[in-house]
């Protein structure tokens, strides 16, 4: 049974704290809200648990100016996440996902940076049947948000080997074993009888009533693939394998991405590996490294309240202590392991049982018709007749896998017929490139991404084809704040927004996802970006090493310093 945090230092809690607690496992007055019929919002407290159901109420930011001087409630509407682990999806749910996107969001869908779908415009009065019919197709956003476990993330394309397959099915059991366990969200969002009428310990044997001090995140890599951004998660495991076989996982705590600008307690930082443990112990191991973050994570200040600050503030000897005292035993030595890239592989691959998998790039993960690229029709198109399955990958691509050689053939002509893009259209900079959304509707915006990022990018190419880099793979990486929900943290050329038209320029990450960046430049527009980046560019076309990476090159040429470790993110 969950302990209340009891450790002195972090008292009082906070309110997010207090609406926990008074939630009866995170019901609250949600059901009364969603029929209130005055507002398009909900209130506060409300608003606080829905993001433990999978969504967000935001508003329109494009719109809020106007409707603020008419004397509006501003422009309400809901984002709705929904769980995919390691990024799964049956054609079925595929053609489910589009068309709820149609009927109750925005005409368009997202590819998330954890592997799931997101979809925004959705009104109240749309959401239980948004959320029916998700879950119809045995899909789902409980967790998709909120302090619990999130979505597990692994290697998106489980059929490239027996190993993969294995890794895919563990992130499965962990976000299946990890989820809440109260009746909430049937009763609120599926019309299923209340089961409490009343707080009863016991309803989350895991996360108790107050459930766990901030998000917390998990990863399975499996080398020398770092595709899931390993050292971002809260708890990672590596995968290491012998001869064609699994043999367990190196486990690594505390990383993270977001921070606060201004607030040097804050910071990213990368996950430290801690130990190996068997395939069979890795439920055991991350339900007890959770109930630790759950016990001593900071109930107070929810800046700090991320498993990293638990870890920077203890040491990571207090934590393997704890983890090896909980267990009854200790996790071995790490075992080797070396990642080479994070990226994605794209175009077609044949993968095992003599099945294929086609890479498609989708820039910043949005799925919709543009009016030169009907994206969206093309995939459902595809996804009529596939017979496989949809990966989306940690980088917000999507991966039609699973395609017998006959399957294969009808969907190159619809890959064709609509213009698809698997990538070779684009230069390398782009296939490396990944931006949050941001404005227009996420609330923590400061700064444009995901509408900004690919003009600015057209600028860049330039340069890198001027330079002669215009395959030359860079990984870079655009955040509207410092949430850092695109792992900004992690670009070798990195921006994190500041204010409108603003961004923090951040350079020096390691190509392999092992290393942060280092701030460079502070709240500078378009033009300064540009005049900052042509030179570093030009010099490291000349002056770089056989082999030597972009971010390896700005610091041996010292414009920034090397960071291993969030500690020495600001210095």
């Amino acid at each position: 049974m969950a302990k209340e945090n009891v450790d002195p230092i972090h008292d009082p809690p906070s309110d997010v704290e207090r609406i926990k607690r008074e939630s009866q496992y995170l019901r609250g007055t949600l059901a009364e809200s969603l029929e209130e019929p005055i507002s398009a919002g909900i209130n506060d407290d409300d608003k606080r648990l829905l993001k433990f159901h999978g969504s967000y109420l935001q508003d329109d930011r494009d719109l809020r100016n106007e409707r603020r001087r008419q004397k509006l409630e501003p422009a309400h509407q809901f984002m709705a996440r929904v769980r995919a682990p390691g990024g799964v999806a049956t054609p079925e749910q595929w053609l489910v996902m589009d068309d709820v996107a149609q009927k109750y969001g925005n005409d368009s869908l997202r590819l998330t940076t954890r592997q799931a779908f997101q979809m925004h415009g959705i009104m109240k009065w749309n959401m239980k049947k948004n959320i029916k019919e998700i879950n119809d197709s045995l899909l789902d956003t409980l967790a998709a948000c909120g302090d619990v476990n999130r979505n597990v993330m692994c290697n998106p394309n489980p059929y490239q080997s027996e190993v993969h397959a294995d890794v895919y099915e563990w992130a499965k059991r962990l976000s299946d074993g990890l989820s809440p366990q109260t009746n909430a969200y049937h009763e609120i969002w599926l019309d299923k009888e209340k089961v409490i009428d009343s707080k009863e310990e016991g309803e989350e044997p895991l996360y108790g009533e107050t459930y766990l001090p901030r998000k917390f995140k998990i990863g399975i890599a499996v080398p020398p693939s770092n595709d899931v951004d390993i050292f971002s998660q809260d708890l990672g495991f590596i995968a290491i394998v012998d001869d064609g076989e699994l043999q367990g996982f190196n486990v690594a705590v505390g990383g993270g991405m977001g921070m606060t600008h201004g607030d040097t307690a804050t910071y990213p930082q990368l996950a430290s590996v801690i130990g190996f443990c068997a395939p069979d112990d890795i439920f055991k191991v991350a339900e007890t490294i959770i109930a630790i973050q759950r016990d001593y994570g900071n109930r107070s200040e929810r800046t700090n309240a991320r498993f990293k600050y638990t870890i920077d503030a203890r040491g990571l000897g207090w934590v393997k202590g704890e983890l090896h005292e909980r267990l009854g035993w200790a996790l071995e030595a790490e075992r080797p392991y070396h990642f080479d890239h994070n990226g994605d592989r794209y175009g077609w691959e044949k993968g095992i049982k003599g099945r294929w998998n086609l890479t498609l790039f989708i820039q910043n993960g949005r799925i919709k018709d543009y009016e030169d690229y009907p994206l969206m029709t093309g995939l459902r198109e595809i996804a009529k007749i596939h017979t496989g399955d949809f990966r989306l990958t940690p980088n917000q691509n999507l991966v039609i896998s699973n395609v017998t050689g006959q399957k294969k053939k009808q969907i190159v002509e619809l890959v064709d017929k609509y213009g698809l893009e698997d990538g070779a259209q684009q230069s390398a900079l782009r296939r490396n490139s990944m931006a949050c959304v941001a404005f227009p509707t996420c609330e923590l915006a400061m700064a444009e991404s995901e509408r900004y990022f690919p003009s600015l990018l057209e600028k860049l190419e330039d340069i890198l084809e001027e330079a002669g880099l215009r395959d030359e793979d860079i990984i870079i990486r655009m955040s509207g704040c410092p949430n850092g929900c695109s792992r900004p943290a992690l670009g070798e050329i990195g921006f994190i927004g500041k204010a409108p038209g603003k961004y923090n320029l951040y350079l020096g990450a390691g190509f392999s996802g092992d290393r942060l960046n280092k701030l460079y430049m502070e709240n500078i527009g378009e033009e300064k970006i540009l005049e900052a980046l042509r030179p570093i560019i030009f010099a490291y076309a000349k002056e770089r090493e056989e082999g030597e990476r972009f971010g390896d090159y700005v610091i041996r040429a010292d414009y920034v310093k090397e960071v291993h470790s969030g500690l020495d993110f600001h210095d």
